[in-house]
């Protein structure tokens, strides 16, 4: 099933970002179009840095006190992706990727994402040492 919704993805994606890019191009023009797609990338770039420096600061502070860091971790992981799809030409990754960048959205996924891995995310690992000569 997760491989059907990852597939899902990759193809409705790049089909949402070429509707909005046609749509919005029509209404305002190629070349404003094309600057609001660069200007976004820039200006989540400039946020990108600003959280991501604020993040690993308290993920820094968090560490020499001895607390938990999983929390500042899932933040920055998902600010990472929120960098990638800042980078990734489109309207509709450029507003999923702004949303990430908002900590009550980020806080929300993380408390989703951690209800879902203690209700399913039970995995078992099984490691063979071999000796190497």
């Amino acid at each position: 099933m997760p491989l059907f919704l990852l597939l899902l993805v990759f193809i409705a994606v790049p089909l949402v970002e070429i509707a909005l890019f046609i749509q919005v191009g029509g209404f305002i023009g190629l070349w404003p179009t094309l600057s609001i797609v660069v200007l976004t990338a820039l200006v989540g770039t400039f946020f990108l840095r600003l959280q991501g420096l604020a993040v690993l600061a308290r993920l820094r502070a968090s560490l020499q006190t001895g607390d938990k860091p999983a929390d500042l971790l899932a933040h920055g992981g998902l600010i990472l992706a929120a960098g990638l799809l800042l980078l990734t030409p489109g309207f509709f990754t450029d507003g999923v990727g702004f949303a990430l960048l908002i900590p009550p959205v980020r806080s929300v996924i993380i408390r989703w994402a951690a209800r879902w891995c203690a209700r399913w995310g039970t995995a078992h690992f099984s490691v063979q040492f071999t000796e190497l000569d």
